[in-house]
């Protein structure tokens, strides 16, 4: 199971970070960061087949494809700010990491209106 890959690459940085944050604390968080990249690339890579399937599957029901990807990347970017807001609270900067958050929550609110106009639309159209 990947996720036994996944703890072990985590514990094993760990425990290097661990050892070597007294004498060069500025590599322990490169190890951090090299760490996370990592572990991020190896579950980009799984998340191909759930794109797949929720292509299928809106293709089935017949969504309009620009909601699907619309959501995808609403999806993309909260993990991605997620992860940016954690590298930067792991160096120690907590303020940045706020920054980062509130950035993907603003572009997620951007992202998200299409779909609200659409929403907003069809309710208008049902109630006379």
């Amino acid at each position: 199971m990947e996720i036994f890959q996944i703890v072990a690459i985590g514990l094993i940085a760990t425990f290097l970070s661990v050892l070597i944050r007294n004498e060069k604390p500025e590599i322990g968080i490169y190890i951090g960061l090299v760490t996370g990249v990592i572990i991020f690339i190896f579950i980009v890579t799984k998340l191909q087949a759930v794109i797949t399937i929720l292509n299928q599957l809106a293709n089935t029901i017949n969504i309009d494809d620009i909601y699907l990807s619309t959501i995808l990347k609403i999806v993309g970017i909260a993990y991605i700010a997620e992860f940016g807001a954690q590298v930067c609270r792991d160096a120690g900067e907590g303020v940045i990491a706020s920054k980062i958050e509130f950035a993907g929550k603003i572009l997620i609110m951007v992202m998200a209106v299409p779909i609200l106009v659409s929403l907003m639309d069809l309710i208008i159209n049902i109630v006379p």
